[in-house]
């Protein structure tokens, strides 16, 4: 064991003399791995920050939330079929409570109704387009992840009575009010005055499609008498256990056939969307980016490899003589090829450290442009680029440590 030792520190001393003595070569060669870890690690980083973004997004539906909806989210091949389906009425939300109330042990807890459309809203100059107005009631904040950083929310008296209050989110302050708190402020929306009691606190966009920041709450009353015309409604239904989501949807279902009063042989006008229908579709989506991106780039960690083992070839033949001394003087076939594997190892250790401190600078460059996007180097990645630093530096440098320790001594020692 203690030879061993020996042998091992020896050839860690000998793989550093070796790079210092050929700095520029060293380096050259160890670009290929620099570059493979470099690659490896940003695209790691890139897909774990891409199935955080995607979680996060999936949080703001709710794991324990199902939506009552006139069609699914994820369109059927005969969506066609699906068009002359009625209109989700807000008026069901009551009737359904009424419902759940009178059922005993369900699965449900309340059920809120929402309105939408799309209008801007105005303060003095400033102008935000394309907002996103929710009419909905004092239950709402129950079936949503949605927490205000600033004031409340609609409470039940206002929900009731239709107060023209607002709750808004984090875009529509930044836009409206670069300075000062909104609280208690005015603003039009579609040229209706609204209070503002409370602030959402900063949700982030869905899927990169819309940004939840970007929408405006008011009790459904007020929504109906300035903007009911042309919306479209949906109910979100709370779940007592998500665990048993797929029991709360056959309950709600049943639910809504009565309220619908859909005969026994009538198939379902109406849909129940769950977070779960975007994860089945994304789901392997999201994984064969991630398959496809890490094959990509360990190609280039592979063509790192390949160098690292050409230049120890080129290395075990500029050492043929001193190979061949060191085994007339007793060296062992095993010393050989620890030293040689060691150096090959020693490059891409290298390779790998420098890369990873590139792939961080990178990272931290990103972050900064991008503060949406979820940017940051895991511990397990590092740990997992060292260990395929190591791994490529001891498959590269096998074969030709092999070659090194296979040497006839007598043969090496007459080689030019």
């Amino acid at each position: 064991m203690k030879r061993f030792i020996y042998e091992l520190t020896e050839s860690w001393n000998i793989a550093l003399a070796q790079m210092q003595a050929n700095k520029t070569r060293s380096m050259l060669t160890a670009l290929g791995v620099i570059i493979g870890i470099l690659a490896v690690t940003l695209m790691g980083t890139a897909i774990t920050g891409i199935g955080t973004g995607f979680d996060r997004s999936m949080a703001m539906l709710g794991e324990d939330v199902l939506y009552v909806d006139r069609q699914p989210w994820i369109r059927p091949e005969r969506w066609w079929e699906l068009r002359g389906r009625k209109k989700i009425k807000t008026e069901y939300a009551e009737h359904l409570n009424r419902l759940i109330a009178a059922t005993p042990d369900s699965q449900l807890v309340v059920a809120v109704p929402t309105s939408s459309v799309i209008k801007s809203v105005r303060r003095a100059d400033n102008q935000v387009n394309n907002v996103v107005v929710q009419g909905t009631n004092s239950d709402f904040i129950q079936a949503s992840p949605l927490e205000c950083s600033e004031g409340r929310f609609i409470n039940e008296v206002e929900s009731r009575g239709g107060t023209n209050v607002v709750v808004v989110g984090h875009d529509i302050v930044t836009g409206l009010f670069p300075s000062g708190s909104p609280i208690n402020e005015t603003i039009l929306i579609g040229g209706e005055s609204f209070k503002i009691i409370g602030v959402a606190a900063r949700q982030g966009t869905f899927l990169g499609l819309f940004s939840w920041d970007a929408m405006v709450a008011i009790p459904l009353p007020a929504f109906q008498k300035y903007f009911g015309a042309n919306s479209e409604s949906d109910i979100r239904v709370k779940v007592k256990d998500k665990t048993k989501l797929a029991q709360a949807s056959d309950e709600l279902t049943g639910l809504m056939r009565r309220v619908r009063a859909l005969a026994p042989e009538k198939k379902n006008d109406f849909s129940i969307n769950e977070q779960q229908a975007f994860k089945s579709t994304l789901d392997p989506v999201k994984n064969s980016i991630a398959i496809a991106g890490l094959f990509i780039t360990g190609l280039s960690l592979f063509v790192g490899a390949i160098g690292i083992m050409n230049i120890t070839f080129v290395s075990v033949k500029e050492r043929t003589k001193e190979i061949g001394t060191r085994k007339a003087l007793g060296a062992r076939r095993r010393t050989i090829l620890l030293q040689f594997l060691i150096e090959s190892t020693a490059l891409c250790l290298l390779g790998g450290i420098i890369g990873l401190v590139l792939a961080y600078l990178t990272c931290a460059a990103l972050g900064a442009a991008f503060p949406s996007f979820p940017v940051q180097v895991s511990i397990q990645l590092v740990i997992i680029s060292m260990l395929v630093s190591i791994a490529t530096g001891l498959a590269a440098g096998l074969a030709p440590a092999w070659t090194a320790s296979r040497l006839d001594p007598a043969t090496a020692l007459r080689y030019e």
